[in-house]
């Protein structure tokens, strides 16, 4: 999910002198999360985290929730909120970042939420979402005050929800700050790149382009094909979607011809490659797809209660969502931590330079001031 290269701790020497004073620690996490479950020094240096699941009360029923305990004492504590994966709460990388965090004394619960084992926008878990964040809030534990902040930490899709989660009414009680890598502001600017490959800075009229990766549009039509009320054009745009993620040329004539209405429309969005057509398409499309599209964006919220309680990090070379989602996040905000990082593209910065290394490490540093002072 995130590799930080092992030069991050050797590679800095021109801001030596910041480093020793404020980034030390902030680079042992970043390289322990690049360690994986390999040696660190910050494993040589830290207990094992204990790990447990528990259940949690939603709308929806129970959910389980993964807790990692740092065994020693805990300075705050989060939410972690992956993107897409089968493997939910058990994916692997999940795991050991989950596990670097609690090295870094927060108390960490990880929702296996239903949207991301199905790869599937669910507004539900939004409200999951702020459901772990009050259970994190009064969870009684060993070497934990029983009033800290809790905060929420989301990748790419589940940034949006995290933000979300923040407007619902147990979520405004709970959660004092959020931390997001990778997310969106307006589900429109999304498909649009993901389909065209087009983009703009916040506040400019010129267009720019750079090519998507192929699989974001496959993803965002996997992650809204429930909304369709057609179950036979439900599975046939799955199988699309399918065929295409693993083949961009795959042939789909056999599956598409078939498809009623809802499907057809659906298709024609993310097929299409004129950005001046996104628009109407969106339109097009049946009321519950534009909907739940909508409902899912954070364009014309209010987000003004972040101010100053947001962290960002976006790389500019990102081709599943760009860059300037997450400035005009910030900018809706008001007050935040904004870090665009040259080299890093969705959630990975492999490739990151001298200064996108120095960037990640003022981001890590943000975090633990919060950890140690509030948000």
């Amino acid at each position: 999910m995130l590799r930080i290269a092992a030069v991050l701790l050797l590679g800095l020497g021109i801001f030596a002198g910041w480093i020793a004073a404020q980034g030390w620690e902030a680079m042992r996490v970043l390289q322990d999360i690049e360690a994986g479950a390999g040696p660190s020094a910050l494993k040589e240096r830290t207990p094992e985290p204990a790990r447990e699941t528990l259940t949690f009360t939603t709308d929806e029923g129970d959910i389980a929730a993964d807790l990692y305990h740092p065994g020693q004492e805990v300075g705050a504590r989060i939410v972690l909120v992956p993107g897409f994966t089968p493997q939910g709460k058990d994916d692997p990388r999940l795991v050991q970042l989950a596990r670097t965090l609690a090295r870094a004394r927060f108390l960490v619960l990880v929702p296996d939420l239903q949207g991301s084992r199905a790869l599937s926008v669910r507004r539900e878990d939004a409200a999951a979402i702020s459901d772990a964040a009050a259970l994190l809030a009064r969870l009684e534990v060993e070497r934990a005050p029983d009033e800290q902040d809790v905060g929420v930490a989301a990748i790419s899709y589940a940034v949006g929800l995290a933000v979300l989660a923040t407007l619902k009414p147990e979520g405004k009680e709970a959660i004092d700050f959020l931390v997001g890598i990778g997310g969106y502001y307006d589900t429109e600017n999304v498909v649009t790149f993901a389909t065209t490959g087009a983009y703009r800075e916040p506040g400019s009229s010129r267009w720019q382009t750079r090519t998507p990766d192929p699989l974001a549009k496959w993803l965002f039509l996997w992650g809204n094909l429930h909304v369709l009320d057609d179950r036979a054009d439900r599975a046939l745009l799955e199988e699309i979607a399918r065929r295409r993620a693993a083949d961009p040329e795959a042939r789909i004539d056999e599956l598409s011809d078939p498809l009623g209405a809802e499907g057809r429309s659906l298709l024609a969005l993310i097929l299409n490659d004129d950005r001046e057509r996104v628009p109407q398409l969106l339109d097009d499309l049946p009321a519950s797809a534009r909907e739940a599209i909508e409902a899912h964006s954070l364009a014309e919220r209010d987000l003004s209660h972040l101010s100053g309680r947001a962290l960002l990090i976006h790389g500019r070379d990102d081709t599943m969502i760009p860059h300037t989602e997450s400035t005009r996040l910030a900018r809706a905000i008001g007050e935040t931590d904004l870090h665009r990082i040259d080299g890093f593209s969705h959630i990975d910065p492999h490739g990151v330079g001298l200064i996108g290394q120095w960037r990640l490490v003022r981001a890590m540093t943000d975090l633990l001031a919060w950890r140690d002072q509030g948000a």
